[in-house]
């Protein structure tokens, strides 16, 4: 190991410390050289032992939600709640909750579950007591459940009635208003299981006899439809008066995939519709019937076809069109929705709805808008009801909102596993009835744990994505975006497609194959950045994927030349690994999974070296534990031990000196900290809040993945960015590897002190900078520019705006931010400043006023890569009527520039890293519109020659 020392310049004699033998330790790796080995990592194989790993745990979450449903109410929001007198409320009672780690630490009930019913239904209506009591005996099979695999999370059960049955048993807490607003039948995950995949073309009147509150139901009936669709299906919007118009122009003659991002576009266009003029739906049934005609030549879901007309009913002659472009096959189903209290025309919405395989309703008042619009699902249900096909469903990824109210981050994103429950009595089998669908969460997070870091390396990750192309895992997913002091999640934050975060796979080979459930690997070279999107490192990549059997997802990882390509394993005992792993300087990485600490109850307040130290020692025998990670885990702290006595005479006789720390690819952590200096950067620095320079679930620290790019041996001096804003000292970190290991980071973190500056005088560079002569030319000889890309950005923009910008920075304007910005004050006539700039990311970060709203952008920023080979160069800048000389000086060893510049104050910098250039809204339209490749879930129920319905003959 190669231990990280003070650079030259903190020596007077200028010898550099890395001549000082390190014996101890590197004595210590020699001792045990002779049992290490080195073995080349199999991407192909990794990838397909994580795919059967994840297949058998989903397996898992499948058998719990296809159990054999045989049909005390304890209602979530009145349990231990008790009136004026001291008795319990009504449907309440007594209802134990006991916090538990399994879920985050909020109080449930693993013994019991209960029931939840949106404030819009009634909690004592027949239809809800019934099926309460109906379903109470699931309470036996989610306990039963949950014993055999205790990975799992949230099983219910939600009604078709509208109640919803939870599991384990919590305490429902009401929004501000004390309005429950959350109703199962709106979740994708019971959407999905009831229906199949759909192409719905919603065809809305804005006539003028829609004004006032009609307009306002027609408005939120379009959201509630659009609210029950998901990434399986496609849509259109159609307004109707005296002509036809797409709500969306781009959206012209074609249907759109339904994901979150275009649901939430579709709901800002129809606030702005207004009314005006007659309603003639003959034009408007016609323009809808064209595109799902032309849907079924390749695009949309090629399953159910529907038409969703909401209108007063007052229209023209309008039976003709159904008879030229659905009779008889009546392939489209066409659903009718009656708005405001006018019953006029309502044989006239009856009459369509009847002739055309579908469903009438009659929506009065906003109240009536949701029971309404659900059922619509049930008669789409009817073909798989009738069959009783229990077809499995997962979902995309999404966050739980209950949970995200309770700041239960960890499992905030999820997907689920849901499954139909049907009657299946005799006498109402045509009916096709639905009782509700099943269901278990399954934590993303949890899931990912099966693909363990170190087997990756330092830059590799594992990543999941659907059928649709769109991400469920990723290191490089950011769901959340930051309002004030508040996180919220983006508007689009599960519709994000795997080329926008692999943008490098340019070609979309990747993304391609993934689709399509093949298996294979492919190279790549790219960019990506690091340090909060500051920083940018050149990688090769291999990736390897494959699917996941019996599930839409598939599983890809990535492996680095490099790190990434071999894992080095070494053997020591079991007695010499222990000794060494309870020093008080060593932790292990608590997100990784040394020992499975979920399968017992009584392990999961184990923290991870708790585990390992407990499944060491024989006291805790039953803990199940990865050998291999163990194994490395020992052998690092063995060979890094004497480190400590090292560190200690290291900050006894060096000044400077603040924090020691290194770092094994085993997740491993020493560090002392010097207790003779305050503490300000200490508080979050390494530790449990400073997720950028730990190890985590979803990457390695910063200061290691930095490191590991620079050749053994050279140091890499590192701020961590957020502890420097605002203090009144500056501190660095000093990071070196070794070669032969290709496998610890050690570092040295210190104040950077004025005897730098010292080696200078004031006479030589001043002499040094008026021999400069004006050769007028910028800092592109210093400096590479290349592009980098976000697709997840929050930029603020006016609703005219287009979502893709670009920040107007040059190459000049770089080293003139940095000769400004790195001014120092005294009574010379110049400023020496070490900078770290040799590869630097001026990243578009969105600064949001009060009342602005950040919306989803793409942003196109500039990185600035320092050239190596450009040891030492001099030149000017000009600022407006002034001007400013400068020396740039590589350091050797070191990833540092010193910078000597005249003191002339410059003229403001006007850079515009906020501004947006517009662009042609075709851009947008030709992004919008786009149809990338997608797999079809491989079940469609859309025809029964059983399902009844009632067919008047009109003509």
């Amino acid at each position: 190991f190669t231990v990280a020392k003070l650079d030259v310049m903190y020596k007077k004699n200028k010898k550099p410390l890395t001549d000082e033998p390190t014996v101890s330790a590197l004595k210590k790796y020699k001792d045990v050289e002779s049992v290490v080995k080195i073995e080349e990592v199999d991407g192909a194989e990794l990838v397909k032992t994580f795919a059967e790993e994840m297949e058998e745990m989903l397996g898992r979450k499948m058998k719990s939600v296809k159990n054999n449903y045989t049909f005390d109410y304890y209602n979530s929001l009145v349990i231990n709640k008790v009136d004026e007198d001291g008795n319990a409320l009504p449907l309440g009672g007594e209802f134990p909750l006991e916090e538990n780690e399994h879920f985050n630490k909020l109080p449930v009930n693993t013994q019991l579950s209960n029931i939840q019913v949106p404030t819009n239904v009634y909690n004592r209506d027949p239809d809800i007591l019934n099926g309460v009591y109906m379903s109470e005996a699931l309470n036996e099979v989610f306990i039963d459940n949950f014993q055999k695999d205790p990975t799992l999370t949230w099983q219910y059960f939600g009604s078709s009635t509208g109640f919803f049955r939870l599991y384990p048993g919590i305490q429902w807490i009401p929004d501000d208003n004390g309005v429950v607003t959350f109703d199962s039948r709106n979740r994708n995950w019971y959407i999905q299981a009831a229906t199949s995949p759909k192409d719905v073309v919603i065809v809305v009147d804005v006539s003028g006899s829609m004004k006032g509150l009609r307009l306002t139901i027609a408005k939120h009936t379009i959201n509630t439809i659009l609210d029950t669709l998901g990434e399986n299906d496609f849509v259109n919007i159609i307004a109707y008066s005296d002509y036809v118009r797409y709500v969306e122009p781009c959206f012209k003659g074609m249907l759109v995939q339904a994901d979150l991002d275009n649901r939430e576009h579709f709901k800002l266009l129809v606030d702005e519709l207004h009314v005006k003029g007659e309603g003639k739906v003959k034009k408007a049934m016609k323009e809808s019937f064209k595109i799902l005609n032309e849907v079924s030549l390749g695009q949309g879901s090629l399953c159910n076809q529907a038409i969703m007309l909401i209108t007063d009913g007052a229209m023209e002659d309008f039976q003709d069109v159904f008879k030229d472009f659905n009779w008889p096959d009546r392939r489209v189903r066409v659903f009718t929705y009656l708005i405001g209290r006018e019953m006029t025309f309502a044989d006239n919405v009856k009459w369509i709805a009847c002739n055309n395989k579908g469903y009438y309703t009659h929506v009065s008042t906003l109240a009536d808008v949701q029971e309404n619009v659900m059922e619509y699902l049930h008669v789409l249900s009817r073909p798989m009801v009738i069959n009783h096909d229990h077809d499995i469903i997962w979902t995309e990824a999404y966050m739980d909102s209950v949970l995200f109210n309770t700041q239960a981050q960890s499992l905030l994103l999820m997907t689920s596993v849901a499954m139909p429950v049907f009657s299946k009595k005799k006498e109402t089998l045509s009916h096709g009835i639905l009782l509700g669908v099943v269901g278990t969460d399954v934590a993303l997070r949890e899931l990912m744990r099966l693909a363990p870091r170190y087997k990756l390396g330092v830059h590799g990750y594992a990543y999941l994505i659907t059928n649709n192309g769109y991400i469920l895992s990723h290191p490089d997913l950011r769901p959340l975006y930051k309002e004030g002091k508040k996180l919220k999640p983006k508007p689009n934050y599960n519709s994000v497609d795997l080329s926008e975060v692999e943008w490098e796979d340019t070609e979309e080979k990747l993304r391609t194959a993934m689709v399509k459930g093949e298996t294979g690997g492919m190279s790549l070279d790219v960019r990506t950045s690091v340090d909060k999107g500051t920083r940018v490192m050149f990688l090769k990549n291999d990736y390897s994927y494959t699917v996941i059997n019996e599930t839409p997802f598939s599983l890809g990882i990535v492996l680095t030349r490099g790190y990434g390509q071999y894992i080095f394993i070494g053997n020591v005992s079991v007695e010499e690994g222990l000794h060494d792993l309870l020093a008080p300087d060593l932790t292990i990485a608590n997100e990784w999974t040394y020992c499975e600490t979920d399968i017992d109850p009584a392990h999961r307040k184990l923290s991870q070296l708790q585990a390992v130290v407990g499944y060491l020692t024989g006291k805790e025998p039953d803990l199940d534990c990865d050998a291999l990670l163990l194994q490395q885990t020992l052998f690092d702290a063995v060979v890094t031990a004497p480190m400590e006595a090292y560190w200690t005479a290291l900050m006894l006789n060096t000044s400077g000196v603040e924090t020691v720390f290194l770092g094994t690819r085993s997740g491993l952590m020493r560090f002392q900290r010097y207790t003779g200096i305050e503490k300000r950067i200490a508080k979050s620095f390494l530790t449990s809040t400073d997720k950028e320079n730990m190890f985590t679930l979803d990457h390695f620290p910063v200061w290691y993945r930095r490191a590991a790019e620079y050749p053994a041996g050279q140091f890499l001096y590192y701020m961590p960015r957020q502890e420097t804003r605002g203090r009144g000292h500056t501190f660095t970190e000093q990071t070196s590897t070794h070669t032969g290991t290709q496998n610890t980071i050690c570092t040295v973190l210190f104040p950077i002190f004025s005897a730098v500056f010292s080696r200078f005088s004031q006479k030589s560079l001043s002499d040094r900078l008026i021999s400069l002569q004006p050769a007028g030319y910028n800092c592109s000889f210093l400096f590479t520019s290349v592009s980098l890309f976000d697709y997840q950005a929050m930029c603020k923009m006016n609703s005219h705006s287009v979502s893709s910008a670009r920040p107007l920075l040059s190459v000049c304007t770089v080293c003139s931010l940095c000769i400004q910005y790195y001014q120092h004050d005294g009574p010379i006539n110049f400023a020496v400043t070490v900078i770290d700039l040799s590869v630097y990311v001026f990243s578009p970060s969105a600064h949001k006023k009060k009342g602005d709203i950040l919306q989803p952008c793409d942003t196109e920023y500039p990185s600035f890569v320092y050239e190596p080979s450009v040891k030492e160069t001099n030149s000017i800048i000009k600022c407006g009527r002034c001007q400013k000389m400068f020396v740039v000086q590589q350091i050797p060893e070191s990833n540092l520039l010193l910078l000597v510049v005249t003191r002339e104050k410059p003229h403001p910098l006007q850079l515009s890293l906020l501004d947006r250039t517009a662009h042609n809204a075709s851009v947008k339209c030709d992004r919008m519109r786009s149809q990338k490749i997608r797999r079809r879930p491989e079940s469609c129920h859309a025809y029964h020659p059983q399902v009844s319905f009632s067919l008047v003959d009109y003509s």
